[in-house]
């Protein structure tokens, strides 16, 4: 029996999440619904035209948020990432031993430096934008895998923010080579747009000749695929992932199970802050995949995961509704 469920691999962020208005924006030239990288001093202009409380802080991501809602759900994970010994990392590692995720980092082995922080940006209509310096994070490298960890899991996971980063790529490459050898799926979020549009050739080296089970929106399939609409873009997926997830915002998501198109239907909700939506889909329906539910048990789940977190601020939920989602998502008899 494995030991854990999925071994995440990504950048360690913590997340400063708040409410601005349009105006904030472009008064101080925010690229607005994207994920931007920006250097410390751009990101401390920003910090201190808000005036940061602590209560803003939040453990972040893209794919520790995912572990973190595997784990919450009853999931067994891991997390390879790299944060410095500042206060922020430390916040960041007892983050994760709070979701109880598993990693090799601790307060006294982490090194000198700055961790990683992402300022979220969340605007009345409920877009998010993030402006990201990634401190210590960008040198993340093969020093932080785990072999042995990753030979005890049944999926790697990948987060696509990985990508432009040499070093980053390689330690994807090198889990995956790990995992292939011994027989653990491999799964991949795109991540953002940004990362399919300027870093394709860097993405398609990763995806290499195929993967086991891709997460993606819309936009993202049809960029990667370079086709101009959803129906055309799911049958190219075909060609890279042998499973994989298309989610489609309010209009629900589709599966693909290896055989058929699964359509999973939303949950309405009022969405106030689309952060971490993506992230909580995929470990939502990894929970799923890993835990005995079909793909569209996993599927619906997820749907119903990912329309809770957008009606509120934050990309994760409180432990507290995982039991009432899984009951409302798939109905006992």
């Amino acid at each position: 029996m494995k030991k854990y469920d999925v071994y995440g691999i990504g950048n360690a962020l913590v997340d400063l999440v708040f409410e601005v208005d349009e105006k904030f924006l472009v008064d101080h030239q925010v690229e607005k619904g994207l994920m931007t990288l920006v250097e410390e001093d751009r990101q401390n202009q920003l910090i201190n035209a808000i005036d940061i409380h602590e209560n803003m802080m939040k453990g972040g991501g893209s794919a520790a948020n995912t572990v973190v809602a595997t784990s919450q759900f009853g999931g067994r994970c891991y997390y390879s990432c790299k944060v410095s010994n500042d206060n922020f990392g430390q916040f960041f590692l007892k983050d994760l031993a709070h979701n109880k995720v598993d990693t090799k980092l601790t307060k006294e082995t982490a090194p000198d430096g700055i961790t990683g922080k992402c300022l979220v940006m969340t605007t009345p209509d409920a877009e998010r934008t993030m402006n990201t310096f990634l401190g210590i994070t960008s040198d993340f490298s093969v020093q932080e895998i785990d072999e042995e960890a990753i030979k005890q899991s049944k999926y790697i996971y990948s987060e696509g923010y990985l990508v432009p980063s040499p070093s980053g790529r390689e330690a994807m490459l090198k889990a995956m080579q790990v995992a292939r050898a011994h027989d653990v799926k491999i799964a991949l979020s795109f991540s953002d747009p940004s990362m399919v549009k300027f870093f394709k050739n860097e993405m398609q080296e990763v995806v290499g000749d195929g993967i086991d089970l891709l997460f993606c929106n819309e936009e993202e399939a049809m960029l990667y695929t370079e086709t101009e609409n959803l129906a055309d873009a799911r049958e190219a997926l075909k060609k890279i992932a042998k499973r994989f997830a298309i989610t489609l915002g309010k209009n629900g998501a589709i599966i693909f199970d290896g055989d058929t198109f699964i359509d999973i239907e939303p949950y309405k909700v009022d969405a106030i802050d689309t952060n971490g939506a993506g992230d909580m889909f995929a470990g939502a329906f990894m929970f799923g995949v890993t835990n005995g539910h079909s793909y569209a048990e996993a599927g619906k789940i997820a749907s119903l995961a990912s329309s809770k977190v957008v009606s509120q601020f934050g990309p994760r939920l409180d432990k507290s509704l995982m039991e009432e989602i899984l009951k409302k998502a798939i109905p006992q008899d």
